[in-house]
């Protein structure tokens, strides 16, 4: 599979390449069709399994990706629900050691999902809109079942 890009500027996965026309499928649909291989153009250095990611909004990716564990991802919801939070209280309020929640918050941070911030004096973490958004997402997904 490599990834390809359509007469209309779109972004495809190659499927099987014939002799007059390629199978390509839409990474965002899922839906494949045939294309004139003389309208492909080859998109060299990107991964057709980082293409077919994108089919997965942003944030939530990056939630999938950042969250190793249930309880990881438990953290990141209840910090999206209960808003910016000292440090202090997050360190006391979990079933985590010291060393285990500094690796999610790190993870977290690097992500893009929490970010520093001072509350009442000292220092916190609080979610931020793409976190937001992607748990909201992801609830969505949920009710939807």
């Amino acid at each position: 599979m490599r990834t390809v890009r359509g007469p209309d500027g779109r972004t495809y996965l190659l499927v099987k390449r014939s002799s007059d026309s390629s199978r390509v499928r839409d990474p965002k649909t899922g839906e494949e069709r045939y294309l004139p291989n003389d309208e492909l153009e080859d998109v060299g250095g990107e991964s057709p399994l980082e293409t077919a990611a994108r089919a997965v909004p942003e944030p939530v990716r990056r939630i999938l990706v950042a969250t190793p564990t249930e309880r990881g991802l438990g953290l990141l919801v209840d910090m999206v629900d209960r808003g910016p939070l000292p440090v202090v209280d997050i360190m006391g309020a979990y079933d985590l050691c010291e060393s285990d929640l500094h690796g999610l918050l790190t993870e977290f941070k690097i992500a893009g999902l929490i970010e520093e911030t001072t509350i009442y004096g000292e220092r916190g973490y609080e979610a931020t809109t793409v976190a937001k958004e992607g748990i909201e997402r992801l609830r969505e997904t949920q009710s939807e079942t």
